[in-house]
C-alpha cells in the first residue's frame, strides 16, 4: 500500500462515528463525581486547586471506562494516585528544565512500556503523562503542589467511592463477556446446520476466559451463574463441530443429517436463552420445542458411533449451561431448571470446573515488571513505541516552549495521547484528535467570548463537557476529543489561566503535536508486515502442539490427563489472534509484503484453520480413562510436534516446510493396522489423515504465494 493510500485509509477510519450502546447511568455517575470534587475544592481552596482536583476526578472516571476485568474502584484509585505522584514530581522539577526533561523522558518511556501489560495500562499511563503536562502549570509553590497532588488523589477516591455506593450493573462486563461467548456458540450452531465446516471466531471465548479470572475476594462475591458456565461453553464448541462434520460419520443428506440439524437448532435456541438470562440476571426461559428435540429418544435410533456420542455429550453440556444460568433464580426456578436438565441427560454426571485465578493488585506488580523487562530487546514493537513516545514528548515540550503562543503543553499532550504501538491507530487517532480539537476548542472559545462565564458557570460547562465525553466516548475518538478539548478550555478558564489563548494558537499547537507523532512513526517505525512470517510460524508451532497433544491422548488414555490439551489450545488461540491482528495492521501499512504475499497469507491461514478444526474434532471424542489405547498414536504425536517445530523455523527462514516424518508415521500406522486386521476406532486414524492434508495444503499455499510474491518484487 502506498503512503498516500495509507494516509487516506487511516484518516477515514479516525473520523468514523459508530452506533454503540450508550451507558447514561455510568456517565452521569462519573460526571456527578467530577461535580462533587469541583464543588468541594472551590469551597475549600479556590478555583486553581479545583482545576487540579477536577483533572484527577476526570481521569479517574475515564480509567473506569477502559476495557478491564478488574474492579472499577481499583482503576479509579490507581489512576488518581499515579496522576497525583506525576503532578507533584513534575512541579518539583519543573523549574529546572534539564531535570524536568529527564523526568518527562523517563516517565513517558515507562508509560510506553506499560503497553506490555495490556492496552488498559498503556492508555492510563499515557493519559497521566499528558494531563501532568497541564496540571504542573497550576501550583505556585512546593506546598501548593503537594496540596494539588492530594486533591488529585482525592478525585480518584471520590470516583471509586461513588462506584461502590452507587453500582451500575454489578459484574456487568463479566456478564456481557460470558453472554457474548454463549451467543457466539448459538450462532455457530445455527450456521453449522447449513455449512458443516463453518468457521468459528474464538475471540468471544478468549474474552470470556479473561473475564472469568477472579481474585480471592472476587471469588466470594461472584454471582452463581458466572461460575462454571465458561468452562462448559468451551467444551460445547468441539462437540458442535463434531456433530455437524461429515467426516465424523453423518451423511451430507438423509434422516441422520436432518436429525443433526434439529439438534443444532435446539442447541442454538438453548444457548441463546442462557445468554439472555446471564446478561440480564433473569431466570432462564427455555424454548419448549428445543427441550423436546433434545429429550426425544429418536436420536439413539438414527445416530450411531461418533455422532451419537457427540449428541449425548452435547445434551449433557447444555444441561450444565442451563443449571448455571439459573444461579440467581428462586429455589423453585432452579428446581425446574435442574428437572429439565435431568430429563435431558438422564442423570449423567457433570465435570467440575476449577477457578481461573487473577493476581491481586500488589501481586500484579512483579508480573507487570517482568512483562516490561521482556520487551527490552531489539525488534520489540513496545520498546520502539516507548522510545518514540518519550522522544516526541520531549521534542513537543521544547517546541511548545519555543513558540510564542504560551501554554505549549498542547503539543506534547496531543502527541502522547494519540501515539500507539501500531501505525494505523497512531495515524487515525492523530487525524481524529486534530479534528476533534478544532471542533471542541472552536465551540468552547465561541461560548466563552459570547457568555463571558464566571468561575461557577465555567465549572458547570466543564462538567457538561465531561458528561458528554463519558457518554459518547465509544462512538468515535474524534467525538470524545472534541469534548475533552472543550473541557480543558473551560477548566483552565475557571482557574483564570487560559482565556488569552486564541483558537488558532491551540489548533496550531495541536497540529504540531499530531504531526510530531506521525513523523516519529515514519522515521522510527515498528511495521507488522516484516514480522508476518514470525507470526505465522508461531501459529504453526502452536497448532502442531495442540494437534499432537490431542493425538497423544489416544496413545494411552489411562495415564494421561487433559491439562496439556487445554494449555495447547489456549496457546493456539493466542497465536492465531496475534496473527490475525498482525495481518489487519499490515493491510494499512505503506510497506511491501517482503516475502509473504496476500495470497500466501490467505492460503496458509486457511490451512492452519483446518489443522485446528480437525484437532478440535478429535478433541470432541477423546477416549475415557478405560478406553483401549492406540499405540500408533504416540509416534504420530511426536512426529507432529517435531515436524511443526521445524516447519515454524523454516517459515521464519523463508523456506517451505516438509512433512516427511508425519507421512512416515502414518504409513507405519497403516501397516500396523493391516497386520492386526483393523483398528479400534477409525475416527482418530481418519482425523490423523486430515491433519496431514492440512499441513500439505499449508506448504503448497506458502510455496505458491512466495513465488508470486518474489515475482511481484522483481
Amino acid at each position: 500500500m502506498s503512503w498516500l493510500r495509507a494516509l487516506k485509509e487511516t484518516a477515514r477510519s479516525g473520523l468514523v462515528i459508530e452506533r454503540r450502546r450508550l451507558e447514561p447511568l455510568i456517565a452521569i455517575r462519573g460526571a456527578a463525581g467530577l461535580a462533587l470534587v469541583i464543588g468541594v475544592s472551590l469551597a475549600l481552596f479556590g478555583p486553581v486547586v479545583a482545576a487540579s482536583s477536577a483533572f484527577g476526578a476526570f481521569q479517574a472516571a475515564i480509567a473506569t471506562f477502559q476495557r478491564s476485568w478488574r474492579p472499577r474502584p481499583v482503576l479509579a484509585l490507581v489512576s488518581g494516585a499515579s496522576l497525583a505522584v506525576s503532578t507533584f514530581l513534575g512541579y518539583v522539577t519543573g523549574s529546572r528544565l534539564p531535570l524536568f526533561m529527564l523526568l518527562l523522558v523517563l516517565w513517558t518511556f515507562i508509560a510506553g512500556l506499560a503497553w506490555a501489560a495490556g492496552p488498559t495500562g498503556g492508555i492510563i499511563a499515557a493519559s497521566n503523562v499528558a494531563i501532568m503536562l497541564v496540571t504542573i502549570t497550576l501550583p505556585t509553590s512546593v506546598a501548593q503542589a503537594a496540596l494539588h497532588a492530594m486533591m488529585i488523589a482525592f478525585g480518584g477516591v471520590v470516583q471509586a467511592a461513588l462506584i461502590v455506593l452507587f453500582p451500575v450493573r454489578r459484574w456487568g462486563a463479566q456478564r456481557d463477556a460470558l453472554a457474548d461467548a454463549l451467543a457466539a456458540e448459538a450462532d455457530y450452531a445455527r450456521r453449522l446446520r447449513h455449512d458443516p465446516v463453518a468457521h468459528f471466531d474464538p475471540v468471544p471465548l478468549m474474552e470470556a476466559r479473561d473475564a472469568a479470572a477472579v481474585t480471592p475476594r472476587q471469588a466470594r462475591r461472584r454471582p452463581a451463574e458466572l461460575r462454571g458456565s465458561r468452562g462448559v461453553a468451551e467444551r460445547i464448541r468441539p462437540v458442535l463441530a463434531s456433530l455437524a462434520d461429515p467426516a465424523m460419520g453423518v451423511p451430507a443428506e438423509g434422516p441422520e443429517r436432518d436429525r443433526v440439524r434439529e439438534l443444532l437448532a435446539a442447541a442454538g435456541s438453548l444457548l441463546d436463552a442462557a445468554a439472555r438470562a446471564i446478561r440480564h440476571g433473569d431466570p432462564v426461559r427455555l424454548p419448549e420445542r428445543a427441550v423436546a428435540a433434545l429429550k426425544t429418544p429418536d436420536t439413539g435410533a438414527l445416530l450411531t458411533g461418533p455422532p451419537l456420542r457427540a449428541a449425548d455429550r452435547l445434551a449433557a453440556l447444555l444441561s450444565d449451561v442451563i443449571e448455571a444460568a439459573e444461579g440467581d433464580g428462586t429455589k423453585e426456578e432452579r428446581a425446574d431448571a435442574e428437572e429439565t436438565a435431568d430429563a435431558i441427560t438422564a442423570g449423567r454426571g457433570r465435570p467440575s470446573t476449577g477457578r481461573h485465578r487473577r493476581p491481586t493488585l500488589l501481586r500484579l506488580v512483579p508480573v507487570v515488571l517482568k512483562s516490561m523487562r521482556g520487551e527490552l530487546h531489539q525488534g520489540s514493537p513496545i520498546l520502539r513505541h516507548a522510545i518514540r513516545i518519550s522522544v516526541v514528548a520531549a521534542v513537543g515540550y521544547l517546541l511548545g516552549s519555543l513558540l510564542p503562543y504560551g501554554h505549549g503543553y498542547w503539543a506534547p499532550m496531543t502527541a502522547v495521547m494519540v501515539m500507539r504501538p501500531e501505525f494505523s491507530q497512531t495515524y487515525s487517532r492523530a487525524v481524529a484528535r486534530f479534528g476533534g480539537t478544532i471542533v471542541g476548542v472552536f465551540l468552547a472559545t465561541a461560548l466563552v467570548q459570547t457568555a463571558h462565564p464566571g468561575v461557577e458557570l465555567s465549572a458547570a460547562f466543564a462538567v457538561v463537557c465531561a458528561l458528554l465525553m463519558y457518554l459518547l466516548m465509544r462512538t468515535g475518538y474524534w467525538v470524545g476529543q472534541a469534548c475533552v478539548a472543550a473541557y480543558v478550555v473551560f477548566l483552565l478558564g475557571m482557574a483564570g489561566d487560559d482565556w488569552s489563548q486564541t483558537v488558532l494558537e491551540r489548533v496550531v499547537l495541536t497540529l504540531a503535536g499530531g504531526l510530531l507523532a506521525m513523523i516519529s512513526y515514519a522515521v522510527y517505525p515498528a511495521w507488522e508486515t516484516p514480522r508476518l512470517r514470525n507470526r505465522l510460524g508461531d501459529w504453526l508451532k502452536a497448532g502442531g502442539r495442540y494437534a499432537a497433544s490431542v493425538i497423544d491422548q489416544y496413545a494411552d488414555p489411562a495415564d494421561r490427563g487433559h491439562d496439556d490439551v487445554r494449555s495447547a489450545l489456549l496457546g493456539t488461540r493466542a497465536t492465531r489472534v496475534a496473527w490475525q491482528e498482525a495481518v489487519a495492521n499490515a493491510q494499512h501499512e505503506p510497506v511491501r509484503h517482503r516475502g509473504l504475499s496476500r495470497a500466501a497469507a490467505d492460503d496458509t491461514q486457511h490451512a492452519l484453520s483446518q489443522l485446528g478444526r480437525v484437532a478440535m474434532l478429535l478433541e470432541a471424542h477423546l477416549p475415557e480413562g478405560g478406553a483401549a489405547p492406540v499405540p500408533e498414536a504416540g509416534p504420530l504425536a511426536e512426529a507432529l510436534r517435531r515436524a511443526t517445530e521445524r516447519g515454524a523455523k523454516a517459515v521464519r527462514e523463508r523456506r517451505v516446510p516438509d512433512w516427511g516424518p508425519v507421512r512416515e508415521a502414518l504409513k507405519g500406522w497403516d501397516e500396523a493396522e493391516r497386520q492386526r486386521g483393523g483398528g479400534p476406532d477409525p475416527v482418530v486414524r481418519n482425523g490423523a489423515g486430515l491433519l496431514l492434508e492440512a499441513l500439505e495444503e499449508f506448504s503448497r499455499g506458502l510455496d505458491s504465494g512466495s513465488r508470486l510474491g518474489a515475482s511481484d518484487d522483481d
